[in-house]
């Protein structure tokens, strides 16, 4: 008998949500098949993603620190909890989860970074700031990777990655635009589908 059960995944992001939308159409074109977006939250109630989420028929919710104070992490396990979340895809949060809520979750967290692990990564390396100092070291190749979170900054296990190159006169953000469209939208989708198929084998 064919097991049609789906992982329930959460996406959460900050921004505008492109790699969101990677995993949404991953999930239409079949790239992802063991698993299914049901929920996307966000820290910043006006982030786009959300509107992506509600355009695709995603529930979507807002929880944010200016609302929750020091309860916002509460508040989040609150809300995959009632949705029965069982792996959450960090595509864009850019907020640090403690100790308490990764151990919660282990191995149930991946995060895409926009650099091959272990170069430029850890605390303050986030957005742009990856790629800037990725293009003053001179480094010819970069990329990306996908992760598990523990409480470490991109300190959990690799899942995947892949190499992008640097091109002469490369600007962070024309790097950063590169990285996107060849590694991250690529192994984001892939990697979610990945986990997606272990946690069903009971590998994880």
């Amino acid at each position: 008998m064919l097991n049609d059960k789906k992982v329930r995944i959460a996406v959460l992001v900050s921004g505008g949500g492109t790699n969101l939308q990677a995993l949404i159409d991953s999930q239409k074109s079949g790239v992802i098949t063991d698993g299914e977006i049901v929920l996307v939250l966000s820290n910043k109630a006006d982030a786009y993603s959300l509107t992506r989420a509600e355009n695709a028929g995603i529930k979507a919710v807002a929880v944010t620190k200016a609302e929750f104070g020091t309860d916002f992490e509460k508040k989040i396990v609150e809300t995959l909890d009632e949705n029965n979340i069982e792996l959450i895809v960090l595509a864009g949060f850019m907020c640090i989860l403690s100790k308490d809520f990764t151990d919660k979750y282990k191995n149930r967290i991946i995060n895409v970074h926009p650099s091959l692990i272990p170069s430029f990564c850890g605390e303050g390396f986030y957005g742009l700031r990856v790629h800037r100092a990725a293009l003053e070291k001179g480094v010819k190749v970069s990329g990306a990777t996908v992760h598990f979170v523990n409480e470490i900054p991109d300190g959990g296990e690799i899942i995947m990655q892949k190499a992008v190159e640097v091109c002469e006169g490369d600007t962070p953000e024309t790097l950063s635009a590169r990285i996107l469209e060849n590694a991250e939208w690529k192994i984001l989708p892939a990697s979610t589908q990945l986990v997606c198929k272990k946690i069903l084998n009971g590998e994880i």
